[in-house]
């Protein structure tokens, strides 16, 4: 393609939120909306991951009604892995990189629940979160090894929970945007994307996942927030009874096998992040912001 077309087909991203899951990737993306250039009609591309076979230009035509004076991005959970991360060194090596964290419980059984409601498991949790990669704190190093330690911000859930507008200020200020009120989003500084029920029904969940998944195979992003509204989505994937809490055991013995994973965050930011190597009073692995 020559340089001309290329500009007209859309651009590339000056910043990424990288994930990991579960830890307010969905909500940083509602508070950015209309204050940063973001991809039309959907949250994740996921080109790196999913559709990276579909090439670069596929990529940036998802940019091109992203205003020319505001820095655009998209905010992925899933790009946090290795194989990700190499290919956005590869396509974007100066891209501002905002990798967010969360205690490693409670992320973890807030992605439990995900899986649960997307019919993609039947285990209870212990079991399935021995099949989990344990290295928050060896990817982090990845991306300060990658990208420098000036282009990576780092943010904490916690911070959220504490200060919402503060943190989104942090955000505004690292993309190079000028900060606002979260009073001006849509979203403010309520939780999205938390549930606190399974599936009524594990077969009709994956029906509806399956039907999801091939509108998005189709780019029908329309579509599928068309369903959303119609509550089509709801009725597939709530419904049943109430998720229980974490048994203390189980969480005392997920404490100590992320605590290495916990301290080598702790090192690399300098933040005391005691509450989650130990637990505390918060109230258990609860699902607070998506």
């Amino acid at each position: 393609m020559a340089a001309g077309d290329r500009e007209s087909a859309g651009r590339l991203p000056d910043f990424l939120g990288v994930g990991p899951p579960r830890a307010a990737t969905s909500w940083l993306d509602a508070a950015l909306r209309g204050h940063a250039g973001l991809p039309r009609a959907v949250k994740e591309v996921d080109f790196f991951i999913e559709n990276y076979q579909r090439g670069i230009d596929w990529y940036m035509k998802y940019f091109a009604d992203c205003d020319p004076n505001l820095p655009c991005g998209e905010i992925c959970a899933s790009y946090f892995p290795a194989v990700a991360r190499e290919r956005i060194v590869k396509h974007l090596p100066r891209c501002k990189i905002i990798c967010t964290f969360r205690d490693p419980v409670e992320r973890r059984y807030s992605f439990y629940k995900l899986a649960v409601r997307n019919a993609w498991t039947s285990e209870d949790f212990e079991t399935w979160v021995q099949n989990d990669e344990v290295g928050d704190g060896a990817g982090l190093r990845g991306w300060f090894d990658d990208f420098g330690r000036d282009r990576v911000l780092v943010l904490i859930h916690d911070d959220l929970e504490a200060d919402p507008q503060a943190y989104l200020d942090r955000v505004c200020r690292f993309i190079g945007i000028a900060p606002y009120s979260l009073a001006e989003t849509e979203v403010g500084a309520r939780r999205i994307n938390t549930f606190s029920a399974p599936p009524r029904n594990p077969k009709l969940a994956r029906r509806g996942r399956k039907l999801r998944d091939w509108l998005k195979s189709r780019e029908a992003y329309r579509t599928i927030n068309l369903l959303g509204r119609a509550g089509l989505w709801r009725y597939c994937f709530d419904g049943g009874d109430r998720f229980e809490a974490l048994a203390p055991a189980v969480e005392a013995r997920l404490r100590a096998r992320y605590r290495p994973e916990v301290e080598a965050l702790e090192e690399l930011t300098g933040r005391d992040l005691s509450a989650w190597k130990f637990g505390s009073n918060r109230g258990g692995a609860g699902d607070r912001r998506g």
